[in-house]
This record gives C-alpha cells, structure tokens and sequence, in this order.
C-alpha cells in the first residue's frame, strides 16, 4: 500500500481552497484585508513554510484554473457596476485607465531601472504588470470605509477596467519582449487594438444573450439562472481568448456590465451568488499563488524594493490622479485620498507567475526577481493601505456620513405619523413607496420620497441605507417587510432595521433571524391603524413616562386587550429619538407618541395616567 501523498493536484486545490475560507473569516474577524492574511497563510504553507501546499504538483493546470477563476472574479466585477454612476464619472474614469494607466508604466520601469538598476526589458515588464490596481482588493477596502458615492464608483470602476487592459498591455509587453524588433513592436500595438475591441464586442454579444434569456423567464427553469450565466461568463472569456488572445477578461467584463444593469430580480439574485463564488476564487487562487512565491526572490530585492513600491505610492501615484483628474471638478481631498488607494490584486499577482514561467523557460532568470517584486507591491499597498485608508478617509473628510436620519418603507398614514415623530429629533425621513397617491400625501408634508420598490436595486441605491441611523419596513405586507429586513441587512451592513409584522404568519423569531427588530413590539396591523388615522377615528397623544412605584418598567406598557385601542410608536429620550421594539422599557423622562383610537382614549388614557404616565400635551 503506497504511503500517504500530499503533494497530488486534487488535495492541493482543496488545502487551497479550505484555508482560503479560513483566512478570509480569521481577517474578517480581526478587521484586517483578506489578502493580508490569505498572503501569510499561502506563505505559511508553500514549500518556504510548511510545505504542505506545492503549486507546481498543479503543471500546466495552474494557469488554467486561474483563467476560470479571473474571468468569474472580473465577470463579478462588472455586475456591480452602476452604468448611471459610470456616465457620471466617465470622464475621469477613461483617462485613469488610458492614461493613468501609461504613467503608472512608465513610472514603474523608471523606477525599477533607477532605483534596483534592472535594465530597461525588466523594468518595463516589471511596469506592464503593476498597471492593474484590482476590484478583489479595492471593492471590500471601499464597502469597510463607506467613502462618497463619486469616489467609490471611480475607484471601482478604474479597478474592473484597468485589469482589462493592463492583462493586455502586460501580455503584449512580454510577447514584444521575448522577440525584440521593429516588426514586433508594430505587431504588439496592432494586437492592443484588436483585443480590446474583440473582448469589447464578445462581451457586449454574450451579455446581450443573458439578458434576453433572463428576461424570457421559460427558456431558463427557475433556479439554473445562476449557474447558466456562469456559464456564459466562462464561453465570453474563452470565445474571446480563441479570437483574440486576451482579449477573454475583457469579454467577461463587458458580459457582466451588460448583465448587471440589466434591472431584474434574478440579476440581484446572481449578484449575491457570483459574490460569494469570487471570496472563495479570491482565497483560492492567493493561497496557491502566494505559495509558489519563494521568500529569496523577496528579500532578495532589498530595501532598494521597498523604495520602489514607495515610490509607486507616493510619487507615481499622486502624479497620476494629478493629471487625470485635472478639469474633474473634483476637490483637492477627494484627489489625495485616490492618490492614496491604489493597491494592486489577484491579476497582478497571477500576471507575475505568468510571466515568471514563460521568463524561466526561455532561459530568463529575471523572472524571479520581477515576481518577486510584483508581491512585495501586493503586499505593501495592501497592508499599508488597507489598515491606513479609514483613517486617512477621515482625516481628509471624504466619508458619508453614519447615522443620517431614517428610511421608511411604506408611505401610509401610520407610516406618516411615525415619519412626523421622528422628525422632532432628526434632519431627514426618506420614505419608499410604489402607490403614487401616498407618495404625493408624503411630499406634501415635507418628507423626502422615492417612488419605487424597495426591493429594487435603483431605490436601495438612492435611499444610502448604510447612511442611516435605523431603516423602518412599515408595509401592510409582513412578508414583503421581512424581505425588506433581509435585503436591507446585506446592504446596509450593520445599520438597525425595524420590521412590522401582521398576522401570525410570520413571526417574532423570524424577524430575529435575520438580525432585525420587531417594530412596536409585537404584531400590528398597519392597514387597520393607517385607515383608522386616515379617517380620523385615530390620533396621536404624547405622555411622559415618570416612573412605576411598584414593579418593572414592562408593567407600564399596555396589555393584549388594549392592543387596538393604542399603540406606542416613538419615544423621545433627551434629545435622541428611540424606536419602540420587542425589548423597549420606558425610562423616567421619556416621552412617548401613542396612536389612540378615538373611541377608547379615555380607556387609554386612564391606563397611562395609572402606569405612571403624565399627559406631555397633544403631539
């Protein structure tokens, strides 16, 4: 019986696969970059480590699985691009990735001929490989700092479209490179031009044939949209490889762009699934790209390497965005934090080992040392940037703001009288709704309305949820709230979400399972109170909660046999607003708005005055 062999392709994928899960949650829960960690650990376990992960048993398989994983990762990329957000930044966003990206080469091979005294072939491949910035590393950078809406589309979109054409760039560099001459040269810059405009065109095809597929629901059976598109990722980014020669990352790019605004709700389906494939690509693909970097090709380069990724950084960089954004309209601190973020990803990284290879077998021993350099700038724009771009976000002021008023799903008459109690303390109430007469009665009244969907893509954008100090799900609908509630949680991530729900159908523990709150407390129903105040047989009472002698707060609130006589719906505490829920206890002080019912108040107002409650005056 043959011993046991670690070393084998299937058990290496695995490992790869397993500990990039692994160090992508041990980051998350450290608040670290993923990529920090998921370096050390592919370090940690190549053959200069532990040696349980070799790369090289994979052979030719390597680049292969890295292509299918790239295309799906860039393919994810393209789907979370706003097209109306593109328009708007679109000048900036050409010339970062045009021009932007001719300085950030030229800087590069300057920089590494100069400072590490590589001759000028090196250094201009070294160059061609660090062009590419990376949505797998800027895009999770970006949802932890929460940076304004301009900013953050800017650096997204330049992180999808630069690696694009900086795979191109780099690959033609090589291939002029290795066959140095007039004739290649005139050759390269022909086959710049014809990759991008087959990947362009392949792309534009291939997201054109989802989207009309999507949209004729009975030619794809229901639950196979996910895995059918990912298909068609994969045949755009082969198609135009076979056409074109890299020219495929661009196809899958322009496939999911198309994709993606395409507005249907198996598009935001697909883009939660395609999220959750690209972290485990992502893990995969640095821990076994990490492991088959030697520390010596590292260290090797000296402190003269780290002076040329600071230079990169603070020279380069800066000069960059300087020139791109000249004319832009941009302000001088939104300017210095995209001169501060550009750290570089999965493609440059996998570009690197690329060229190592194809370096190594013709006999070029330089490609160790430009891929090692390579991950000493993945490294060091990573860890420096991403531990420092909070704080640099802050200090240049260029953060939205948290805890910016509230979001209320439902525009009905309780929906309102909530929204009017809110506003006491706060700037701002935004209400979601679809019926065009109560979205007129809300504007009306002064409050911001978005007429639309709340489970639409285009309304969660416009409402900032992640801005807010809590999100309100007020619908007479419990289902479409605890939709919402979900919805929401994924966004906003983190901000407090309030569900009503009616009936027993959906219930307490429900709602807790998503991580939201149950509004008021218990089930209520919104038609029944938002009709009864709508006709007046209801109003709204304010009482001060001056304390229970006797007994728990709890004891001062109403039982079930005045559930449809009042509710409580908002309390004030000092100057802050506080949002009645499962857990609320009033405190002495606070002082609480309560929809009555016209017929039982003086039945409500006996119980309130006899629970500890002072009449505050009419709300």
């Amino acid at each position: 019986m043959n011993g046991f062999d670690l070393h084998t392709p299937a058990l290496t994928v695995t490992i790869a696969l397993a500990m990039g899960m692994i160090a992508q949650s041990l980051a998350f829960h450290l608040r670290l970059p993923g990529i920090v960690i998921l370096l050390l650990c592919g370090v940690l376990l190549g053959p200069d480590g532990l040696g349980i992960i070799d790369p090289a048993v994979l052979g030719p398989g390597l680049p292969i699985l890295v292509g299918f994983a790239i295309a799906v990762i860039l393919f994810e990329g393209g789907l979370l691009l706003e097209w109306s957000r593109l328009r708007r930044e679109a000048a900036t966003i050409r010339r970062l990735v045009t021009v932007g990206g001719l300085i950030t080469w030229a800087g590069a091979a300057c920089a590494a001929h100069f400072i590490l005294k590589w001759d000028w072939r090196h250094a201009i491949l070294f160059g061609s490989l660090v062009i590419v910035t990376g949505p797998t590393v800027v895009g999770p950078l970006l949802r932890r700092i929460r940076v304004n809406h301009n900013l953050q589309t800017i650096l997204e979109a330049e992180g999808v479209f630069i690696d694009a054409i900086g795979v191109v760039l780099a690959t033609v560099a090589l291939e002029v490179a290795m066959h140095f001459g007039s004739e290649s040269l005139t050759q390269g810059a022909a086959q710049v031009g014809q990759s991008l405009l087959t990947g362009t065109l392949v792309g534009v095809v291939a997201g054109g044939i989802m989207m009309l597929l999507l949209r004729w629901r009975r030619l794809i059976p229901a639950g196979m949209e996910k895995v059918f598109t990912l298909t068609v990722a994969w045949a755009a980014f082969q198609a135009g490889n076979a056409l074109s020669p890299e020219s495929g990352i661009l196809a899958a790019i322009v496939a999911g762009l198309v994709i993606g605004n395409a507005r249907r709700s198996a598009v935001r389906d697909l883009k939660e699934f395609k999220e959750q494939l690209t972290v485990m690509l992502i893990g995969m693909l640095f821990i076994l790209l990490a492991a088959s970097v030697r520390m010596s090709e590292v260290t090797g380069l000296g402190w003269r390497g780290v002076a040329v990724v600071a230079v990169l950084s603070v020279v380069v960089r800066p000069l960059e965005i300087a020139l791109c954004t000249a004319g832009s309209g941009l302000s001088w601190r939104e300017k210095a934090f995209l001169a501060w973020i550009a750290p570089r990803g999965i493609v440059a990284a996998a570009l690197a080992t690329l060229f190592h290879e194809r370096l190594v077998a013709s006999g070029d021993t330089g490609g160790e040392s430009i891929r090692g350099l390579v991950f000493l700038v993945i490294a060091c724009t990573v860890v420096v940037q991403g531990l420092t771009g909070s704080l640099v976000a802050n200090l240049l002021g260029v953060r939205r703001p948290r805890g910016r008023g509230y979001v209320i799903v439902g525009a009905n008459e309780l929906a309102q009288v909530v929204g009017e109690a809110l506003r006491k303390t706060t700037d701002e109430i935004v209400f979601i709704d679809t019926n065009p007469e109560l979205c007129t009665l809300a504007r009306k009244r002064g409050f911001t309305v978005i007429m639309g969907n709340a489970l639409d893509d285009r309304a969660i954008m416009q409402a900032e949820l992640d801005t807010r100090r809590a999100l309100l799900a007020l619908l007479p609908n419990g289902g479409v709230n605890l939709l919402f509630a979900r919805r929401a949680l994924e966004v906003s991530r983190g901000t407090p979400v309030y569900v009503t729900l009616h009936r027993a159908a959906i219930k307490n523990e429900h709602v807790a399972d998503t991580g939201g709150r149950v509004l008021f407390g218990a089930d209520v129903d919104v038609g029944y109170w938002a009709g009864r105040l709508s006709n007046g047989e209801a109003g709204v009472e304010s009482w001060r909660f001056d304390g229970v002698p006797k007994g728990s707060n709890i004891a001062a609130m109403p039982g079930r046999e005045l559930k449809m006589a009042m509710m409580p719906i908002v309390a004030t505490r000092g100057t802050a607003a506080v949002l009645v829920d499962e857990n609320f206890e009033p405190r002495k002080g606070d002082v609480v708005s309560w929809v009555t019912l016209a017929r039982r108040a003086e039945e409500a107002r006996n119980f309130l005055a006899t629970h500890g409650w002072a009449d505050a005056g009419n709300a």
